[in-house]
């Protein structure tokens, strides 16, 4: 059942031609699904499937009833995550050690008995010997073909991972087609249109993710904050044991892990798009960036799992940023986000190299504001020039020089530290070469919105290096 339930869930994601083929019937068997008792994890499993395959046909449910799906898809996916995964999946082994153990005994207890009545005759007497021997060894043979308790503990950890997904899925809004961008790719001419759309959304280019108001209630009512931030602590060590000693365990370390991932994804969405109150104030965001440089630090190797840096940056990120615009102390110490990044940007992960420049522009803009920060802006902006004129990709590109113009783009400190670095000199030289890439690569490697975002760079950096040429006058005169 939850096999089906999966497929429906995967073919109706933004699959807009299935919509039409669903009508209210099938929505109530959906809904009676959603309310059968639940009986095991596998049932957990089937309810959260469902729950997710609901959220995907949002669009064909009356707008009356929406706020009450969205209720009842919410409750499904707190319930789920309430569950301890780790405490199971140690209960369930320590479940099927029990039931072998009992087999084991079961079955010797019948062999004893069957040995009492063998024939002794010394042409059958090593005959009964051999088959003895060969059931102790081959115990497994006999037992029954079943291992529920794995199943049980893979469908848990497969509806947490779900339900994370659903919840970040319901966090985003859809990108820009294709379509919308199609005239905008990278030229001359589009400048002017960028130069318009610039300045009339203030700087924003693409509109802020929003959350409907259903969306953010359901969320906050069901505590969907508190309990992701409890999955994105590490994989309980006791369970990871148990699963490492036992082959066919060990893929559940792997779900382990994936989980974790899943809810700093998850928590990146929610610290985007909440109100801070609802996060829990300035405290509760200082308390979270402890635990998420924790976290990171506590693994000496972080920067050789690709998912798990992904992940961590990206939460890592949007919280920083709303910290930042709350004007409130960043826990994290400029040392600590240096190491962060220097392992970040040797990523073969775009995602993580975006997300590096972007935590260090983030943090250098704090710190221009401040006094006696030169030298450290200066180790920022270095770092940024290196990865703006060296990193292979363009999104890692425009990613950095955006940082590089919130972090200099006010304060004493970031004037004088633009001033020693030569930070006008290196961009106006980069300036054509940036051009250049743009006009080369962008067609054949990049989506129209990624060109978009990256004629918006262009822009930008003609512009800031104006500024600068005003800085570096005024303060050489």
């Amino acid at each position: 059942m939850p096999r089906s339930a999966y497929c429906l869930q995967t073919v109706t994601e933004d699959n807009p031609e299935l919509l039409k083929y669903f009508d209210g019937t099938a929505l109530r068997v959906l809904e009676s699904a959603l309310l059968c008792p639940v009986t095991s994890m596998e049932y957990i499993l089937l309810k959260t499937l469902v729950a997710g395959t609901i959220w995907n046909l949002k669009d064909i449910i009356p707008s009356k009833s929406q706020a009450e799906i969205i209720n009842a898809v919410l409750k499904i996916l707190s319930e789920v995550l309430e569950l301890n995964a780790a405490d199971t999946v140690i209960q369930m082994k320590e479940a099927e050690t029990q039931r072998l153990k009992t087999a084991s005994e079961t079955e010797d207890i019948l062999t004893d008995a069957n040995g009492d009545d063998l024939v002794e005759d010394d042409e059958m007497e090593e005959i009964p010997r051999k088959k003895k021997m060969r059931r102790k060894t081959f115990i497994s043979d006999l037992l029954p073909s079943t291992d529920k308790e794995l199943r049980e503990s893979m469908a848990l950890l497969t509806a947490q991972q779900t339900a994370l997904e659903v919840i970040v899925n319901m966090c985003c809004s859809e990108d820009p087609s294709d379509d919308e961008w199609e005239e905008l790719s990278s030229s001359d001419e589009s400048e002017a249109f960028m130069e318009n759309s610039f300045n009339e959304c203030s700087g924003q280019l693409l509109s802020p993710l929003c959350l409907s108001h259903e969306i953010h209630s359901a969320l906050t009512n069901c505590l969907i904050p508190k309990k992701v931030f409890e999955k994105t602590a590490s994989p309980n060590s006791i369970a990871i044991d148990i699963c490492s000693r036992n082959p066919t365990w060990k893929p559940l370390i792997k779900k382990l892990n994936t989980i974790q991932c899943r809810a700093l994804m998850c928590l990146q969405s929610l610290v985007s798009l909440l109100d801070m109150d609802h996060l829990g104030g300035a405290p509760a965001l200082q308390t979270l960036a402890q635990h998420l440089s924790q976290l990171l630090f506590s693994q000496p190797d972080f920067a050789k799992h690709d998912d798990f840096l992904e992940a961590i940056s990206s939460a890592l990120r949007a919280l920083l940023q709303a910290m930042a615009a709350k004007n409130i102390p960043q826990c994290m110490t400029p040392e600590q986000l240096m190491t962060l990044c220097r392992a970040g940007i040797h990523s073969s992960s775009i995602g993580v190299r975006v997300n590096v420049v972007s935590i260090l522009g983030i943090t250098g803009s704090v710190l221009a504001k401040e006094d006696g920060t030169l030298e450290t802006l200066k180790t920022i902006g270095c770092f940024l020039l290196e990865v703006a004129t060296k990193d292979p990709s363009l999104v890692v590109i425009g990613e950095a020089l955006d940082a590089l113009f919130d972090v200099f783009a006010d304060g004493e400190e970031a004037e004088k530290a633009s001033v020693q670095i030569k930070l006008l000199s290196t961009l106006k030289e980069f300036q054509p070469v940036f051009k250049m890439k743009i006009r080369k690569e962008g067609r054949g490697k990049y989506s129209p919105d990624q060109l978009c975002v990256l004629d918006n760079v262009k822009m930008n950096l003609r512009r800031f290096v104006a500024y600068q040429e005003a800085v570096e006058k005024k303060l050489t005169s």
